[in-house]
């Protein structure tokens, strides 16, 4: 039986149906990763399942004592709160029934045997069901044991923390509940890498059911067993994670445009029929005019696929060859080092993604590159013929009393983009904004359509350098992937900070990664190519101390002469030798296996556990073959 059941639901705002006879439902360990365009109704639809709002219509039906909790985007704390008492609050209720329970205990010492004694009894035996029901003896104990398994400090302030770290108490304030569903917005909000691999190992792990709405793409392949599309008011169900609704997805909009298609020559040939002459109108049939009728409703009626941003950018005047050189800078604040003794060239052209931990230094980095911050030490020397356009993470350019056209082109109608003049209200078209909308306040907008703005705002200006801090948060995929797409054709250069994993790999050329301690290092690539770097950097290095100390041991026992021979494969190494190549290809078959049955996505419908088994099986197959490859040349080096 399901956990949770939408039947027919409806729900408008204004003239736009959000919900239009939508059917969803929830299974008991499911996590469900619900997509759709900004403004679409995820949020919504979120809030009737967790039962803070209600549909226009429809039939919403849960199981008895179902307990669900619901994490908004954006959660608010009293700042002056411990973290101790703030996921404590997640408690109130069950702390209540205990307190009312020490209450009426009081009460029944002093009360005689009477009619008042007994409802007392009758009182406290429904408290005591309640508590057990509800393991509320031991609350205490349940919010420190959560706080442990999360890694936060009972004791300091919540006002103290940064926003990833403000995300986890949001999250074990609903874990301390322990829910039968848990409901998240936009969970990865705030966090760096580490938080995300962190959360998704937590809700992979969790039994409860999940419903959770995201645009990290890389997030949803991980920890979605089944996709959940609110696409024009309805809910489509795509079994398996966001790689298989892809697939899917293509498949059904070609369907979808066919039919359509045939739809609308047959209404063409009807309207055709009817308008002939004064005979064939003598002899038209009745049923015919109905069935007219009734198709150029259904057409009116049809919602066709929400057009697609177009993105286009300015593209300025060519930089110089050179954008910027850093040759040994080092920024310091307070007894904290940020950056020490950096050095790197970015050229015309370059697609530079900036990864690294919260706080790591990422924008200090950014803005001695664009020599919008000096270093203490170190030379940086800027190119020539520079036009930087900045999408700031903050939104602080946008004012929000303005309209979005005075926003886009202040005091003009017109914007001109690569040399052509375009009316505001058409440029606003291009990213979705409706003409009646365009005299609105910004302030009107949600976080993804002001994220919209922000890029219709920064590509209505010429630029040779794209800043982007942060651009991915808010928006839609869809709009991720022709963002992605513009920024790869793009012949500026980009600077790019993003907690999009998915994102840096379709868009970085390289990385620039911190790596603790003030330390960055560049990798060429996307942020997977830095992962495979990064770690078999380390690996190596681990080898090398290993082969350092060998060395060592064997000069202090008088082995010296023995080096030479040591070096030639042994019996052992000679068969491991042998045998990689046949591992390798076996490993690689396996994983092609896997990711069949992954892309089909029936396996998430039938067992959820084996799905996500399979997962998690097909990401250790890539280190098991990166260890084996490199363990393969080391042999084959040795040999030589």
């Amino acid at each position: 039986m399901s956990l949770y059941t939408i039947t027919g639901a409806q729900l408008a705002f204004g003239h736009v149906a959000l919900l239009d006879h939508a059917d969803f439902s929830l299974e008991a360990g499911e996590r469900v990763g619900l997509i759709g365009r900004n403004g679409a109704g995820k949020s919504s639809l979120l809030k009737i399942v967790a039962d803070l709002t209600k549909p226009d219509d429809g039939l919403v039906t849960r199981q008895q004592g179902l307990t669900s909790v619901y994490v908004p985007q954006e959660p608010e704390f009293d700042t002056d709160d411990t973290v101790f008492e703030a996921v404590a609050a997640g408690l109130t209720h069950a702390r209540a029934l205990l307190d009312e329970y020490d209450v009426v205990a009081n009460q029944l010492a002093d009360e005689p045997e009477g009619p008042e004694h007994d409802a007392l009894m009758s009182r406290m035996n429904t408290l005591q069901s309640a508590l057990d029901h509800s393991d509320a003896w031991n609350w205490s104990t349940r919010v420190a044991t959560t706080l442990q398994q999360i890694g936060l400090n009972g004791e300091a302030r919540v006002g103290s923390l940064s926003g990833g770290m403000q995300k986890r108490v949001a999250l074990a304030r609903a874990l301390v509940v322990q829910p039968d569903v848990l409901l998240l917005d936009e969970p990865t909000n705030h966090l760096d890498f580490d938080g995300i691999r962190w959360l998704e190992e937590l809700l992979v792990s969790l039994r409860a059911g999940l419903l959770f709405i995201t645009h990290d793409r890389a997030f949803l392949d991980r920890v979605a067993t089944r996709i959940v599309e609110l696409d024009r008011g309805r809910l489509l169900s795509y079994p398996g994670n966001f790689s298989a609704y892809q697939t899917r997805k293509a498949q059904q909009l070609e369907v979808e445009q066919v039919e359509a298609a045939k739809f609308d020559k047959l209404l063409a040939q009807e309207e055709v029929w009817i308008r002939k002459g004064v005979e064939a109108r003598r002899t038209r049939s009745v049923g015919r005019i109905a069935r007219l009728v009734e198709m150029r409703n259904e057409r009116a009626e049809r919602r066709n696929v929400q057009g697609n941003v177009k993105l286009d950018v300015g593209q300025g005047e060519k930089s110089g060859k050179i954008v910027a050189e850093l040759t040994d800078v080092t920024k310091r604040y307070g007894s904290r080092t940020v950056v020490d003794n950096f050095t790197a060239t970015v050229m015309r052209g370059d697609k530079i993604g900036f990864v690294g931990p919260n706080g790591a230094g990422k924008t200090t980095l950014l803005k001695m590159i664009l020599a919008e911050l000096p270093p203490d030490e170190g030379t940086v020397r800027i190119g020539t013929n520079l036009q930087v356009a900045y999408f700031d993470q903050m939104r602080a350019q946008l004012d929000l009393d303005k309209s979005l056209a005075d926003t886009i082109s202040p005091g003009s109608e017109w914007v001109e983009v690569n040399g052509q003049k375009k009316h505001v209200m058409s440029y606003l078209g291009d990213f979705l904004f409706a003409p009646e909308r365009a005299r609105s306040p910004v302030k009107s907008l949600s976080g993804g359509e002001r994220n919209r703005l922000l890029l219709a705002r920064l590509f209505a200006r010429p630029a040779n350098v794209l800043v982007l801090d942060e651009p991915t948060n808010d928006l839609d995929i869809p709009t991720l992937e022709l963002l992605e797409e513009l920024l790869t054709e793009y012949d500026g250069t980009v600077l790019l900070v993003s907690h999009d994993r998915a994102f840096l790999d379709n868009v970085a050329t390289s990385v620039i990664a911190s790596e603790g301690a003030g330390k960055w290092r560049e990798y060429v690539g996307g942020f997977t190519d830095w992962q495979i770097q990064r770690d078999r950097s380390q690996q190596m290095a681990q080898e090398a101390q290993k082969e350092a100390a060998k060395e060592v041991a064997a000069k202090d026992g008088g082995a010296g002469r023995n080096t030479q021979r040591a070096a030639k494969l042994s019996f052992k190494d000679q068969r491991e030798l042998e045998a990689l190549p046949a591992k390798i290809a076996a490993l690689e078959a396996e994983q092609k296996t896997i990711g069949a049955q992954l892309e089909d996505g029936s396996v998430f419908a039938k067992d959820a556990q084996e799905g996500t088994r399979l997962t998690e099986r097909y990401a250790a197959i890539d280190e098991e073959l990166l260890i084996a490859l490199e363990r393969w040349d080391e042999l084959e080096n040795k040999r030589k």
